[in-house]
């Protein structure tokens, strides 16, 4: 029979919110994967908690070559636990890899839940909580991180990011280039802990507190995008808030697009029934009208433009030919 893989969620700051289920898998657990195992000593020694399992390092720059062989220990039979410095393993930390390749395994998968930065940060935020979406740790390259906000302009509900206290103005920089200086947001700074700290505002207030140094955990939580705001991140969709009916209004136009308007036209002539007036063409064979130039199905008998019957041959066109002039005699007097 196979083993158990076993997600545990850790302390993000506090120890005393470490649950009595954690406490009794870390000192229970035959194998226990760690992201740092020397951070996982200071956690037991601290919870008073003496394991007797082996311990093994699973962190970013190992998670892949050693993926497989806890996947092997785990179809011998061996229960893992998986834990990693603060939070919920696979969470913006390793465990994601041994997820899936334990749950392509047929192996049972399971966790322990605990302590989220990510969900204290936007309980705390004062911002919607109603819907939300997590984004992670923004792209450490500008043009990366740009590209990304741009994709998240139109996002209605709060975001969450994690940061690393030396990007944290960075961060807000893009941020407040992105969505605008006035969008609500909060920066929570080393949760649970003796520090801790929730700083509110908009971007651009939360730009200038960060000027100074910052230190600790960061947590940011951003308003989504406010309804009728046409503001969009650099390289994103410039064409501004789509209206209640669900199409864009271009001025002049009597808030349609002219194009929709000219291939109404253009499939009446053709007289097609598809949706778009070039595909009309492939229904309908169609010539020009030597009248005026419009396209007349084959079958029509008149052009819908000007009239012309399209069974007979088109008139000759009128044009002035000059006349001769032979000079008359002059009569002799």
């Amino acid at each position: 029979m196979s083993g158990v893989l076993t997600l545990a969620a850790t302390p993000i700051g506090d120890r005393s919110d470490a649950s009595p289920r954690l406490i009794a898998a870390l000192s229970s657990a035959p194998l226990i994967a760690a992201e740092d195992t020397r951070r996982l000593r200071r956690l037991t020694d601290g919870l008073d908690v003496r394991t007797s399992g082996r311990i093994v390092s699973y962190f970013e720059g190992n998670e892949a070559a050693r993926t497989p062989d806890l996947v092997a220990m785990l179809v011998a039979g061996t229960d893992v636990l998986l834990v990693t410095d603060a939070g919920m393993p696979s969470v913006s930390d390793p465990g994601y890899r041994l997820v899936v390749a334990a749950v392509d395994a047929g192996i049972r998968v399971t966790s322990i839940p605990g302590p989220s930065a990510a969900l204290a940060a936007l309980a705390v935020s004062g911002l919607p909580v109603d819907r939300f979406c997590f984004e992670g740790f923004l792209p450490r390259k500008a043009g990366e991180r740009s590209r990304r906000l741009a994709a998240l302009a139109a996002e209605e509900r709060t975001m969450v990011f994690f940061e690393a206290p030396h990007r944290t103005l960075a961060a807000l920089s893009a941020l407040t280039e992105a969505f605008g200086a006035d969008r609500r947001a909060a920066v929570c700074r080393e949760l649970t802990k003796t520090y801790e700290e929730v700083v509110r505002g908009g971007l651009g207030e939360l730009v200038a507190w960060a000027r100074d140094e910052v230190r600790g955990e960061v947590t940011l939580v951003v308003a989504g995008r406010p309804a009728g705001d046409g503001r969009v991140a650099r390289g994103g969709d410039r064409r501004g808030p789509e209206p209640a009916g669900g199409r864009r209004a271009v001025e002049g136009r009597g808030g349609r697009c002219g194009c929709r308007d000219r291939y109404r036209k253009e499939r009446a002539v053709r007289g097609g029934t598809r949706r778009f007036a070039g595909r009309a063409a492939m229904i309908s064979p169609a010539s020009p009208c030597p009248c005026c130039g419009a396209l007349v199905p084959v079958t029509a008998a008149n052009c819908g433009q000007c009239g012309l019957s399209m069974a007979a041959p088109p008139p000759p066109p009128q044009t002035w030919q000059p006349q001769p002039h032979f000079p008359q005699p002059r009569s002799s007097s």
